[in-house]
């Protein structure tokens, strides 16, 4: 998604979005809380612009870039280590089995619009996350809830169909959120939260506004009274609105050819260079005849030089993987070698699956590493014979023709949700993958409550995957923050997409 020339922005619509009683009485109290706190406004670089605000409803990543911890709060918080602190709920226990888990809720918590947040409202997000026809990415998550009981209005008992340890931190991710049940609504423009930034501005193909809520339960504690987000696509339009002050800080810019720039000028930047739990992808559709064949998937996955994509399409900044899982991962195992680079393996793969003359389309989203490795990756099949037709979309188009409708051959994305190894067991997922051994194979994994064999199958079902070529599975991204040098509590690692503005504030 372009910027729009200055004169396209004039003349575009400002969309005030108000989030209840509160948004609509913003303006006179924010004043007040930006004197007490004598905070200045921040102004964030976003490469992409979210299609809705709802993310147990919406897809994009960009949702909960804005809106976890910032507007709308799940009952955890995940840290920059990964590990699941307390938020909407102040604690939690685990039966043995670990399939019985009981949160307490934080009292005294209000939604923006001053209705108090109970157990109610925890169940009926949950119940409406697990609905067969329900829309949120990570549905299997809430589909494992067997019962939620709420034996009074603080405490919520989730009673599990398979084990789950890692629940804590699932339940911190953007699809967890809890939203104020509006029956009858599925407006994800405007959902109501609890959090500490209510949504001011949307500004619909340039920029959203956030401001402090006054009345939120730590409203002291809030340092920075209004956050803009600006989305900006291009690489160097990003690189020249932080040089020219107009941005803050980019999280995950695409700057790493202007880092020079950055690093040599300490006194007004920081530059951080941050792992991640991210899977970049080339994503095939097992639905289209030719890509049935996991042949013909292992020939497309050898034909890849995964360094050289990675100097193409991140400048260097990733690590290989060779399965969807990436090397800090606990559990992970290296797959490297499985599909490996071999042009003259791929070709051999072609010819025993009596395939030449392949043509396939590539989509590619509108984000740099898309668009800077597909060049690449269309002249690496081309070596061994597989004509790559490359097609430049914009997101919403991504989001419902190739997420939604599987209407694409091939496509290059990064899923950077720390815990979405299940989707391979979707059926409905956008790459068709259907495997009943691999369904049998997570199934024991998900069963079993013993780390240790847990462990083991988790490693059986990445190599599987890796096995069957449900993907090229290309790199981990390494992502880069630049940032004012005044500017502090940014993250140092990334295991999730997320924005916490609750910890930032100007030196």
């Amino acid at each position: 998604m372009d910027l729009l020339p200055t004169t396209a922005l004039d003349r575009r619509r400002f969309h005030l979005l108000s989030l209840g009683a509160a948004g609509a009485t913003l303006a006179a109290p924010l004043s007040a809380f930006a004197q007490g706190n004598a905070g200045r406004p921040l102004v964030l670089g976003m490469t992409l612009e979210p299609p809705g605000l709802d993310p147990t409803t919406g897809a994009a990543a960009a949702i909960g870039e804005i809106m976890l911890y910032n507007v709308l709060e799940p009952l955890t918080k995940v840290a920059e280590d990964g590990s699941a602190q307390p938020l909407l709920a102040l604690r939690w226990s685990a039966s043995p089995d670990l399939k019985t888990w009981t949160f307490t809720l934080r009292p005294g918590v209000r939604f923006h619009d001053g209705t108090l947040l109970d157990a109610a409202a925890v169940k009926a997000r949950f119940e409406a996350s697990a609905a067969p026809d329900g829309q949120n990415k990570d549905r299997r998550v809430f589909a494992n809830i067997a019962s939620i009981a709420t034996p009074d209005p603080l405490t919520v008992v989730l009673g599990l169909k398979q084990p789950e340890p890692e629940l804590p931190a699932l339940l911190g991710q953007a699809t967890a959120v809890i939203t104020k049940p509006q029956p009858g609504r599925r407006d994800s423009t405007a959902p109501v939260g609890t959090g500490p930034y209510v949504v001011a501005q949307w500004q619909r193909g340039a920029s959203l506004t956030l401001a402090a809520w006054p009345t939120f339960r730590d409203a002291a504690a809030i340092r920075i009274p209004r956050v803009q987000f600006r989305f900006i696509s291009e690489p160097a339009a990003q690189v020249a609105a932080l040089l020219a002050g107009d941005v803050d800080v980019f999280p995950r810019v695409a700057a790493a050819r202007a880092l020079a720039q950055f690093k040599a000028q300490p006194k007004r930047f920081q530059v951080i260079t941050a792992s991640s739990r991210a899977k970049t992808i080339l994503a095939m559709n097992h639905l289209r005849p030719a890509l049935k064949d996991v042949r013909v998937r292992r020939a497309i996955a050898m034909a890849i030089d995964r360094k050289a994509v990675i100097q193409a399409s991140a400048d260097g900044y990733g690590v290989p993987i060779g399965s969807f899982v990436t090397p800090d991962t606990p559990g992970y195992v290296d797959c490297t070698a499985i599909n490996a680079y071999d042009p003259a393996a791929a070709k051999a793969l072609l010819a025993q699956a009596k395939v030449s003359g392949l043509r396939l389309s590539l989509k590619l989203p509108p984000v740099p590493y898309a668009r800077q490795g597909g060049e690449l990756i269309a002249s690496q099949l081309a070596v061994v014979g597989i004509t790559v037709t490359i097609e430049q979309i914009e997101w919403a188009q991504w989001l419902s023709g190739v997420y939604a409708n599987r209407a694409y051959d091939l496509t290059i994305i990064s899923h950077v949700e720390p815990h979405d190894f299940g989707n391979f067991a979707r059926a409905d997922y956008y790459w068709g993958y259907r495997s009943e051994s691999f369904n049998a194979l997570y199934e024991r994994m998900q069963n079993a409550a013993d780390p240790a064999l847990r462990a083991k199958l988790f490693g059986e079902a990445q190599r599987k995957v890796a096995e069957d070529a449900v993907a090229a599975f290309l790199y981990q991204p390494q992502w880069i923050t630049v940032a004012r040098a005044g500017l502090k509590g940014l993250w140092t690692r990334t295991p999730l997409f997320a924005n916490d503005l609750s910890v930032l504030s100007w030196a």
